[in-house]
């Protein structure tokens, strides 16, 4: 036992010594680190909120088999991302301690990205309701690659960027996601709408769309992977499940004596719920209360996603100024303003408006939620990635919660209740996110 607590004290000393010679807030590597979410924001925007949600809800049949019943196609479209959330909820706990254990942070942030656009590239075999298995199955894999990849790459924040720099850094990455992502849409937005004069036809254009997610995502992803720090991958002995575990079960250990990072924790996974739910399913619900068409949707998303990158920068601002908890508070209660302003909203322009308001916050609450819990792990902690899939787990969790019920709910009584529900969500956020100490911004500066 003793020789195996050497192997494991020897092994924390060289990861502590590898981030010691990692720079910090190095201009170069931060905006490498950065374009990951340029990358991989295509896949989020494109396919999660803007396009695929319409045209799966066009393409599918009205109503789906399923367990030997039949259910709405809006229905089954929530619960394939609770599925596909599900599965990498199970999944990363273990990825994330093999990767601290052997030093492969890249190797699987590489892994997960080549898996998700490979699945957005096969959505172009979406056709009909004779392929709905590749539209299901590609948009669960794409989201398992977007999401393993995420905890990975989010994992790199306390390593490249001080604690005073945590908050602008976060929202860098957040705001390069969302400029490079509104690009991309602008020109499958463009594809769609004048698809007559290129020749194409309305589907064969949509279709498109998903080939240039996949081909954006794994292109620009390489500027990351070339400028993050390497992998220095440790030698790996027989045993590295039980290992990864083991270093899963050491960080957990951790927590136990860390009360105030476990309370963010717990305020996070519920607010989280609620907000992932809007952005994923947000589409959805105006396709069917609204009736609105895809390309208003399309545009919808577009000034969702230019708010969120003012949005962003604005609540990093305001934290500097007031601090973390204050700015994620206020943010949580516009939120509740949200889901009371959707439950009421009936004509197209109501719901413009609203989604200007959702991106004002959508940006802030992701980019300050990272940074904050940031500021939470124990500084020069070795084990970055298995932090943070604490953090991305109950993210994926609250995903599988929000959306789940999200899809019950209005399978059952109506999507106005459903999103009127999520502020349960919100309300207990706020009451456990008042008990969490963060430190204020003078304290940081000394």
């Amino acid at each position: 036992m003793s020789d195996t607590n050497d192997i494991l004290d020897d092994s924390l000393d060289d990861h502590k010594k590898e981030i010691s010679n990692i720079p910090l807030d190095d201009k170069k590597i931060i905006n490498g680190w950065a374009m990951f979410d340029w990358a991989n924001s295509s896949y989020a925007l494109v396919i999660t909120a803007a396009i695929f949600p319409a045209y799966f809800s066009s393409v599918a049949p009205e109503e789906i088999p399923f367990l030997g019943a039949t259910i709405k196609n809006s229905t089954m479209f929530s619960y394939s991302i609770s599925f596909g959330y599900l599965l990498i909820a199970a999944a990363l706990p273990l990825l994330t301690g093999i990767a601290d254990y052997a030093g492969r942070k890249m190797y699987f942030m590489k892994r997960f990205t080549l898996i998700g656009s490979l699945a957005c590239l096969s959505l172009f075999l979406f056709t009909g309701p004779s392929t709905l298995w590749i539209g299901i199955g590609g948009y669960i894999l794409a989201l398992i690659g977007f999401a393993g990849g995420q905890v990975f790459y989010n994992s790199y924040l306390p390593v490249i960027a001080s604690e005073k720099n945590l908050d602008s850094v976060s929202a860098k990455g957040f705001s390069y996601g969302y400029i490079g992502s509104v690009i991309l849409l602008v020109i499958n937005l463009a594809m769609i709408t004048f698809h007559a004069e290129l020749g194409l036809g309305l589907q064969m254009a949509t279709r498109l769309a998903f080939l240039s997610v996949g081909f954006w995502w794994l292109g620009f992803a390489q500027i990351s992977f070339a400028r993050l720090p390497k992998d220095i991958p440790h030698p790996v002995t027989q045993g590295i499940i039980k290992k990864g575990y083991r270093e899963i079960q050491k960080v957990y250990g951790q927590l136990k004596y860390l009360p105030n990072t476990k309370r963010f924790l717990v305020a996070y996974f519920f607010y989280i719920s609620g907000v992932m739910t809007v952005m994923m399913l947000a589409t959805m619900f105006a396709k069917a209360e609204l009736n609105m068409e895809t390309n208003k949707l399309i545009v919808t998303v577009l000034i969702i996603q230019l708010v969120a990158i003012a949005g962003a920068y604005l609540f990093a601002k305001i934290s500097s100024w007031k601090g973390n908890r204050f700015s994620l508070l206020a943010m949580l209660f516009i939120w509740i303003g949200i889901c009371l302003a959707a439950y009421m909203t009936t004509e197209e322009n109501e719901f413009f408006i609203l989604a200007g308001v959702v991106g004002l916050v959508m940006g802030g609450i992701q980019s300050l939620s990272r940074s904050t819990y940031s500021k939470l792990i124990p500084e020069n902690t070795p084990d970055t990635a298995s932090f943070f899939s604490f953090f991305d787990v109950l993210e994926k969790t609250g995903i599988v919660l929000g959306t789940f019920i999200f899809g019950f709910i209005g399978e059952s009584f109506g999507l106005r209740y459903s999103v009127l529900f999520l502020i349960i969500y919100f309300v207990i956020g706020i009451g456990i996110l008042l008990t969490v100490e963060v430190k204020t911004p003078k304290e940081i500066q000394h």
